[in-house]
């Protein structure tokens, strides 16, 4: 059963989180999304901004996210947007701009619904109040190394020297974090989730087809690279955890199933740091292949291509069972 992804986005107020919310809603490309949106303040603005366009939205205002729930307490928010009946694709969460990125991971991580997955922490940032935000803020160094993604957004507000100063001083603190630089919240959704088409439609257009045509080329996904790998011989489980843990630097997201010429296939899933397999029977007659697409910024294609590569078993007809050990730790507990 294909589960549905939870992506937290967070950053301190006024970074451009709603706004990012809404491009996102914009460009969804008839993905179903569902919201809950975290304000803290007794009337949730933040909740009325984005209210006209989202499928379905949980609103929790006067109350900081991390504090007001615990992980049943997010269950239960979640399940009203996860249950089949609801119909999405994927679920962002927006968090209120005091929000504790490392205790929204750990309810997220704790989660008991099955019918979602950890979709990533995208850390919003203000590029234009980044040096202020840092003196009232000094944990900001340490959401910035939480976070999957950091969006260094109000691009357009900074010159350009020191825009490269300020995105020196990101990387510095956070070294491997893919980081995006961007204005007014544009990025791509395709980094998040994946839209799925739903077929013809007949009688009233949705917002959707309502909206007018714009220039892809300027769509962010311009600026990433995708880097798409197959093999129809196993993997060598234990050479593929190697590559897991020293990926390179600004690989965000990696999807799709491995071979590791055991009885299962493994689903993959990363964004960021996190890592998560899944197993499941080979559907009766599909060819066993392994199938992967990796997303990121600045990658060396050859050089990853290469690695993957390397990962093939040299003896495809054996299993390496104490390799698949080493599988076991990214499996759900």
């Amino acid at each position: 059963m294909r589960k549905i992804p939870v992506v937290l986005v967070a950053g301190f107020l006024g970074a451009g989180k709603t706004t990012l919310l809404n491009h996102l809603l914009a460009n969804r490309d008839g993905a179903r999304v569902g919201v809950v949106v975290n304000d803290f303040g007794s009337v949730n603005v933040d909740a009325l901004a984005v209210a006209g366009q989202v499928d379905t939205m949980v609103s929790l205002g006067n109350g900081c996210l991390c504090c007001a729930v615990d992980t049943s307490g997010l269950d239960a928010m979640l399940g009203r947007l996860s249950s089949a009946e609801a119909g999405i694709d994927v679920i962002v969460v927006e968090a209120s701009g005091i929000a504790e990125p490392r205790d929204l991971i750990r309810l997220m991580i704790a989660s008991e619904n099955p019918d979602i997955r950890y979709g990533g922490l995208a850390e919003v940032v203000d590029a234009a109040e980044f040096e202020a935000a840092r003196e009232r803020h000094p944990e900001l160094a340490d959401h910035l190394r939480l976070a999957d993604l950091v969006v260094l957004n109000k691009a357009d507000r900074v010159p350009a020297e020191a825009l490269a100063k300020v995105t020196a001083t990101v990387e510095e603190l956070a070294p491997g974090r893919p980081l995006l630089v961007t204005s007014q919240g544009r990025v791509d959704p395709r980094l998040f989730f994946d839209p799925e088409p739903r077929g013809e439609r007949a009688g009233q257009l949705s917002f959707d087809d309502l909206r007018e045509d714009h220039d892809h080329s300027q769509h962010l996904h311009a600026r990433y690279d995708t880097v798409t790998f197959t093999a129809g011989t196993p993997l060598a489980p234990r050479a593929f955890v190697e590559f897991l843990e020293r990926r390179p630097a600004g690989l965000y997201r990696m999807k799709g199933q491995a071979d590791f010429a055991a009885d299962a296939r493994f689903h993959l899933h990363t964004v960021g740091g996190f890592v998560q397999l899944e197993r499941s029977p080979w559907p009766s007659g599909a060819p066993r292949r392994t199938e992967l697409v990796l997303i990121g910024a600045g990658l060396d294609t050859g050089a990853v291509l290469a690695e993957l590569r390397a990962c093939v078993a040299p003896d495809p007809s054996v299993v390496d069972e104490r390799g698949l050990m080493y599988i076991t730790r990214y499996l759900p507990a």
